[in-house]
C-alpha cells in the first residue's frame, strides 16, 4: 500500500491476493451509478468512502476496459482512440468528439487553451448536451472529469451508454434493459443449452454470444461444433468473429468473465448493445418482411373469399335459371294422378330442395359482408362481383323464383280441383248418357211400325193412346236430354281430355232425340188420319197409362237421383244434400199414395173384366207398365232410400274428419305464425340491446338461434297437417288467416334474419379486433346509438344521425354532414345501421397498412433500390408469398438494372386495390 497526497485523494492499490475480493464491492458500486443515473443519491454513500472503494474496485477492472473498447470503437470513426479512460477524457474534447460521433449532432465549438477552466468548460459543454437528451446527471460535476475521478468517469460513460446505446431499445413496450433482453431470449431460443435470463452468468459459457452470431450470420460461425464445456473457446471465438466480420471491438476478456462468479452486467449489458446495433438492419427487413407478408396474407385471402363467393353466386344463379322454367311450365296433365304426382314434386322441392338454396342464399349475403368489411377494415376498397352476381342481382333473381312458385302451386291446385270436377261430370254425363239410351234403345224402330195399317178400330184407337203415352214419356225425358247437353258444355269449358268422344255421344244423343221428334211427329199424323175409327176407348186402361207413366218417370228420377253421384267440400254442402234428400224422403207417403192410386185403376179393371167376363189378355193397350213393374221400381226406390242416407252419413264423416283437419292446421298455424312474428321483431330490437361484450352477445344471439332452430319440429309438424289436407283435397281454411306458404316465407325470413344480426355481431368482432377498439368504446358507441335510434328498430334516421354526431363533439356542417352521410349510407336509403355507424366512428382513426408503408417495407428488403430481384424476394419472404409477389410484380424499366428485375413500387400502388384478381 502507498499513500499519496496528489489531488487531495486516497489512492488504495489491491494486491494479487485481495484481486477476489474486489468483485464483492461491485454491488456497491452498483447502487451509486444507479442512484446518479436516477437522481436520486443516496445519502448513506460519502464523498470519502465512495472514492476509495471505487479506486479499489476499478483499478484494473474489466469494466473500465469494457467502457474504454466502447469509445473507442466510436471514436475511430473521427480517427482516434483514446488509451487511459480517466486521462484521455479529462481536457473535455475528446468527450465533446465522443458525444458528436454517438449522437450526429454538433456541439458548440470546444475552447482550445490547455488551462483548467478550458477544461472544465469544455467538459461542462458535454454535461450540459448529455442533458439536454433528457438525462438527469446528479453529483457528476466537471471537475471531477478534469481531475481524473475514475469513479465518476465511469458513471458518466454509463450513462452515455445507457442513453445513446441502451434506451431506445425496446421489444413489446418494455424498459430498454428488459427490451434488450427480451431479443437476446428471442434470438437464441432455439438454440441448444442457450438459456438467457440475465446479463452475467447466462452468458459465461460464451454460447449465448455464439448463438447470436449465427442467428444473424449463420456463415460465420458453426454452431453444431461448440462444446458447453469449452466457455473460453466459446468466448474467445465470438470476440474474434465479432470484431473481424462484425466491426465489434473485443471489450471483455474470456478468462475475467469465466472465472468471476458474477460478470460484470453493464461490461456484459454495453457488449451485447453492439450486437443489437450491428444486427438492426437486419431486423428492419425482418420487419419489413412481416409487414409485406402480412398484407399479401390478407390480399390472398380475400381473393380466396372472392372466388368463393363468385363460385357460390354462379352456381345458386344457375340453380335458379334452370327452375325457373320447370316452375314456369303449365302444361296440365289429363288425368288426376299425374297432376298428384306434379304436386307431390312440388312438395318435394319445397322440402329437399330449396331448404339448401336458402342456405347458400344467406351464406352468400353473410360472405359477402364479411368479404367488404376486410376490404374496409384494409382500407381496400370494396368488392365489385361480375357482373350479374351482386348481391342485388341474385334477390331479384331469388324474388323472381319465389313469384313463379307461388304461381306454379296455385295453378297446380286449381288443375286438381279441375280436374277432380271433370272426372266427377265425367261420370255423370255417362250414366245419365247410359240411361237415356237404354230408355231410346228400340223406340225409333217401334216409331217407324206401320201396324195401324192393318190393326182394328180398337187396336187403333190403342195404338193412339199409346202414342199419347209415348209422347208423354217423350217429354218428360226432355229434361235429361238437357242435362246430357249441360254436362257436355261444361265437360268441354272445362277442357276434358277425352271431350271427342263426349262430343261425339252428346251429337248421337242430340241427332237420335231429333229424330225420334220427329217419327213421333210421323205416327201421330198416321193415327190422326185414321182416327175417326177409334170410338170405343178404355178409360180405365188409358187411366192407368196416363198415370202410370208420370209415376214411374218419377220413379225413374227418384231412382236417378238416389244413385246420382255427388262431390262437396264442407259439412254446409253436404248438410244441404241431407236437407234435399229429407226433403224427398217427406214426399214419399204421396207418392206411395200415387202408387196405390194407379194399382187401383188395374184392380177396376180386373173387377170389371171379372164382373161383365171380359177376357184380358194381361196386356194394357196403352202402356208398356205393368202392376209388376210399378211395384218392382217401387221396391228398388224403397231399397235405394237407405242406401243413399248411408251415403250421405258416411260423407258426413268425411267432411267433419275435414274439418278437423282445417282446425289441427289452424290451431298450430295461428301459435306459429304470431311466433314468427314476433322473434322477427324481437331480432329486430336484439342487436343493440343486448349488453355486455360483442362474444357475449355472439353467445347470447347464438343460444337464441339454437331456440329458433329447435322450434323446426313445429313447422314440420305443421307441414305434416298441410299434407293431410292437401291429400284429403282441403283447399280452404276459414279458422285461420295463416297459410303454410306464409309460415314457409315466415320461416325462411326468421332464419336468414338471425343469421343476418350474427353475422353484424361478427363483423363488430373484426372490426374491434383489427382496429384496436376497446369493448368499453364499443359500449360507448352502442349506448349514444340505441339513445338516438328513436324507432328501437336497429337504425337511425339522418336527423337522429345528426343529433347523436353533435353530442359526441361533432361540428358538423351541410357539406360536412352530407359527405358523411355518403360513406355510411352508399345506397342513398335513409337510414343508418349500427354496423355502418361503427365503421364510421372507428375508420378515420384506424392503423392501416396504406400503400405507402408497404412500398416502404419492400424498399428496405431491396437495400433502397427502385426495383427488387427475384433472389431478394426468395430470401426474404416466405415460399408461397414470394411466388406470389413474382407472379403478380411487372418487369422494371429503367437503365442500369439486371435483367428480371421487378417493379415494387407499382405492385404496392395497386396491390390494395381488388384489381388484383379481376
Amino acid at each position: 500500500m502507498w499513500k499519496s497526497q496528489s489531488h487531495g485523494r486516497i489512492c488504495v492499490v489491491a494486491s494479487s491476493n485481495q484481486k477476489k475480493k474486489k468483485d464483492d464491492k461491485l454491488p456497491y458500486l452498483n447502487g451509486y451509478l444507479r442512484a446518479i443515473v436516477k437522481g436520486r443519491p443516496n445519502p448513506q454513500f460519502s464523498f470519502r468512502k465512495v472514492m476509495v472503494k471505487t479506486n479499489r474496485i476499478f483499478r484494473g477492472s474489466s469494466l473500465s476496459s469494457t467502457f474504454t473498447a466502447w469509445c473507442n470503437s466510436h471514436l475511430r470513426k473521427a480517427g482516434t482512440q483514446i488509451e487511459n479512460i480517466e486521462e484521455d477524457f479529462r481536457n473535455g474534447l475528446k468527450l465533446m468528439l465522443l458525444l458528436e460521433v454517438i449522437s450526429g449532432e454538433r456541439l458548440p465549438k470546444p475552447d482550445k487553451g490547455k488551462m483548467r477552466f478550458h477544461k472544465i468548460a469544455n467538459v461542462n459543454k458535454a454535461l450540459d448536451f448529455i442533458c439536454s437528451k433528457g438525462v438527469k446527471l446528479v453529483s457528476i460535476g466537471a471537475e471531477e472529469i478534469v481531475d481524473g475521478n475514475a469513479k465518476m468517469t465511469l458513471g458518466m460513460i454509463w450513462t452515455i451508454i445507457l442513453r445513446f446505446a441502451i434506451q431506445d431499445i425496446s421489444v413489446e413496450e418494455t424498459s430498454a434493459k428488459e427490451g434488450l433482453l427480451l431479443w437476446c431470449q428471442r434470438k437464441t431460443a432455439p438454440y441448444r443449452n442457450v438459456n438467457v435470463q440475465n446479463f452475467h452468468i447466462s452468458w459465461k459459457d460464451g454460447l449465448a454470444l455464439c448463438a447470436l452470431i449465427h442467428r444473424h450470420r449463420p456463415d460465420l460461425i458453426d454452431y453444431a461444433k461448440l462444446r458447453k464445456d469449452d466457455p473460453i473457446g466459446n468466448l474467445n471465438t465470438a470476440f474474434e468473429v465479432a470484431e473481424k466480420f462484425l466491426d465489434i471491438p473485443k471489450m471483455l476478456d474470456a478468462e475475467d468473465i469465466v472465472n468471476t462468479p458474477k460478470p460484470d452486467e453493464k461490461a456484459i449489458m454495453t457488449y451485447v448493445s453492439c450486437f443489437y446495433h450491428a444486427f438492426a438492419g437486419a431486423e428492419q427487413a425482418e420487419t419489413a418482411a412481416n409487414r409485406i407478408c402480412k398484407v399479401l396474407a390478407v390480399n390472398q385471402e380475400n381473393e380466396k373469399l372472392m372466388e368463393e363467393y363468385e363460385k357460390l353466386a354462379s352456381e345458386l344463379l344457375e340453380w335458379i335459371r334452370r327452375t325457373i322454367p320447370w316452375l314456369e311450365n303449365r302444361v296440365a296433365e289429363q288425368t288426376m294422378r299425374s297432376m298428384q304426382q306434379k304436386l307431390e314434386d312440388f312438395r318435394d322441392y319445397r322440402r329437399i330442395h330449396k331448404p339448401p338454396r336458402v342456405q347458400e342464399k344467406c351464406q352468400l349475403e353473410i360472405n359477402f359482408n364479411t368479404l367488404q368489411t376486410k376490404l374496409r377494415l384494409s382500407n381496400r376498397p370494396a368488392f365489385m362481383p361480375s357482373e350479374g352476381k351482386m348481391v342485388s342481382d341474385i334477390a331479384n333473381a331469388w324474388k323472381g323464383l319465389e313469384q313463379v312458385e307461388k304461381g306454379y302451386e296455385e295453378w297446380l291446385l286449381t288443375e286438381i280441383r279441375r280436374l277432380e270436377r271433370l272426372d266427377h261430370l265425367a261420370e255423370k254425363f255417362k250414366q245419365k248418357c247410359a240411361m237415356h239410351e237404354t230408355w231410346t234403345s228400340g223406340k225409333e224402330e217401334l216409331l217407324s211400325q206401320k201396324d195401324y195399317e192393318s190393326a182394328s178400330l180398337m187396336e187403333i184407337r190403342a195404338l193412339m193412346r199409346k202414342h199419347e203415352a209415348f209422347e208423354s214419356d217423350l217429354a218428360a225425358h226432355q229434361d235429361r236430354v238437357e242435362q246430357i247437353a249441360a254436362i257436355a258444355q261444361e265437360l268441354n269449358e272445362l277442357d276434358y281430355h277425352d271431350a271427342v268422344t263426349v262430343n261425339a255421344r252428346c251429337q248421337g244423343i242430340c241427332d237420335q232425340w231429333d229424330n225420334l221428334g220427329t217419327l213421333t211427329q210421323k205416327r201421330r199424323d198416321s193415327l190422326e188420319r185414321v182416327e175417326k175409327l177409334w170410338e170405343t176407348i178404355d178409360q180405365l186402361y188409358l187411366e192407368f197409362a196416363k198415370r202410370a207413366a208420370p209415376f214411374n218417370n218419377w220413379m225413374d228420377g227418384a231412382m236417378e237421383d238416389l244413385q246420382d253421384m255427388f262431390i262437396v267440400h264442407s259439412i254446409e254442402e253436404i248438410q244441404s244434400l241431407i236437407t234435399a234428400h229429407d226433403q224427398f224422403k217427406a214426399t214419399l207417403p204421396e207418392a206411395d199414395k200415387e202408387r196405390m192410386a194407379t194399382i187401383g185403376i188395374q184392380n177396376e179393371i180386373l173387377k170389371i173384366a171379372q164382373t161383365y167376363g171380359i177376357k184380358l189378355t194381361g196386356i194394357n193397350p196403352y202402356t208398356n207398365l205393368s202392376q209388376q213393374d210399378i211395384a218392382n221400381k217401387w221396391d228398388t226406390v224403397k231399397h235405394l232410400v237407405p242406401l243413399r242416407d248411408q251415403m250421405l252419413q258416411e260423407e258426413v264423416a268425411r267432411q267433419q274428419a275435414n274439418e278437423r283437419l282445417r282446425r289441427q292446421f289452424a290451431a298450430q298455424a295461428n301459435i306459429i305464425g304470431p311466433w314468427i312474428q314476433t322473434k322477427m321483431e324481437e331480432i329486430s330490437h336484439v342487436s343493440v340491446d343486448i349488453a355486455g361484450s360483442l362474444e357475449e352477445q355472439m353467445n347470447s344471439l347464438k343460444q337464441y338461434e339454437q331456440n329458433i332452430i329447435n322450434y323446426k319440429s313445429n313447422i314440420d309438424k305443421l307441414e305434416g297437417d298441410h299434407q293431410l289436407s292437401q291429400e284429403s283435397l282441403i283447399f280452404d281454411n276459414k279458422h285461420t288467416n295463416y297459410s303454410m306458404e306464409h309460415i314457409r316465407v315466415g320461416w325462411e325470413q326468421l332464419l336468414t334474419t338471425i343469421a343476418r344480426t350474427i353475422n353484424e355481431v361478427e363483423n363488430q368482432i373484426l372490426t374491434r379486433d383489427a382496429k384496436g377498439i376497446s369493448q368499453e368504446q364499443l359500449n360507448e358507441f352502442r349506448a349514444s346509438f340505441n339513445h338516438f335510434d328513436r324507432k328501437r328498430n336497429g337504425m337511425m334516421d339522418p336527423d337522429d344521425f345528426r343529433a347523436c354526431l353533435i353530442s359526441m363533439g361533432y361540428d358538423l356542417g351541410e357539406v360536412e354532414f352530407a359527405r358523411i352521410m355518403t360513406l355510411v349510407d352508399p345506397n342513398n336509403t335513409g337510414v343508418v345501421t349500427f354496423q355502418a355507424f361503427i365503421d364510421f366512428m372507428t375508420r378515420e382513426t384506424a392503423e392501416t397498412d396504406t400503400a405507402e408503408q408497404v412500398m416502404a417495407s419492400f424498399k428496405i428488403l431491396a437495400s433502397d433500390k427502385s426495383y427488387i430481384t427475384v433472389e431478394e424476394l426468395r430470401r426474404e419472404l416466405p415460399p408461397d408469398q414470394a411466388e406470389y409477389c413474382i407472379s403478380r410484380m411487372t418487369r422494371f424499366v429503367g437503365a442500369d438494372c439486371p435483367s428480371g428485375a421487378l417493379d415494387y413500387i407499382s405492385f404496392s400502388a395497386r396491390g390494395l386495390c381488388s384489381d388484383l384478381l379481376f
